[in-house]
């Protein structure tokens, strides 16, 4: 298959980092490419299904020939009933059979290299820390993050009027390194970021990597998704997104 190259991730970051490919190849199916994939999904064709690859990429295409197959096999005739049901409701049902296949795929790895309890553990909260496919296409993870967000924005104008020796703009941005005499500060920040997801790449926050945050729509991102480093962020007074900036220089 197209960009279905098979190789074996051997550990947790690799499975983990195998599952994030193949899950944003899916993602990219049922969102931008959703055009592409719904003309694709012929009800008239044979058993189709949707499959996702480590590179990102997405295919839709007829089961593998060989029993049993390499790896475990995602939802068979998915394209039967993209005429029987309404558009978004297809795609969410898709997306459900999505997240099931990723999580098989995932697992399978796990017991075919002697992964052990601990490392099914760390797999399975690495995994889960990220949004669904469902969550993802129904847009219940951009509901979620507005719900976090109304209560850490509210946590963080908090912390901004009583912060000392951060500076008077500290409060948009978050390094994520630990200071010595701060520790404590580090791990509520942690605790209240823990949910939040770049408005870029909408991945979760991560107390090791560097955060910056919009003041207009007052959306987080990666430092690395927007090109901001830590230093330049010292700089700015007030930060726009990429996204807000656009829409101030429309006329």
């Amino acid at each position: 298959m197209e960009g279905g190259a098979q190789y074996n991730p051997r550990t947790v970051e690799e499975v983990f980092r195998d599952f994030k490919g193949r899950r944003a190849g899916m993602i990219k199916a049922l969102t931008t490419d959703v055009e592409e994939f719904y003309q694709l999904c012929n009800p008239e064709k044979e058993n189709l299904c949707l499959y996702g690859f480590p590179n990102e990429q997405w295919e839709v295409n007829l089961p593998a020939e060989e029993v049993p197959p390499e790896l475990p096999e995602p939802a068979l005739g998915i394209n039967f009933a993209r005429d029987g049901m309404q558009e978004k409701d297809w795609l969410s049902l898709v997306a459900v059979h999505s997240d099931a296949w990723l999580l098989a795929v995932a697992f399978y790895f796990g017991a075919r290299f002697g992964f052990d309890k601990a490392d099914r553990k760390r797999l399975f909260t690495m995994i889960n820390d990220l949004p669904t496919i469902f969550e993802v296409v129904t847009g219940t993870a951009k509901k979620q993050v507005k719900e976090k967000s109304s209560v850490s924005n509210h946590s963080s104008n908090k912390s901004k009027s009583s912060s000392k020796g951060r500076g008077s703009e500290s409060g948009k941005y978050s390094k994520g390194q630990p200071r010595d005499d701060d520790e404590g500060l580090e791990e509520d920040d942690e605790e209240e970021h823990g949910d939040t997801l770049c408005g870029a790449c909408r991945e979760n926050y991560a107390a090791d990597e560097f955060w910056i945050c919009c003041d207009i729509c007052e959306k987080w991102f990666h430092g690395k998704c927007v090109k901001i480093t830590p230093a330049r962020a010292e700089h700015i007074k007030q930060y726009k997104c990429p996204s807000c900036s656009n829409k101030r220089a429309r006329p």
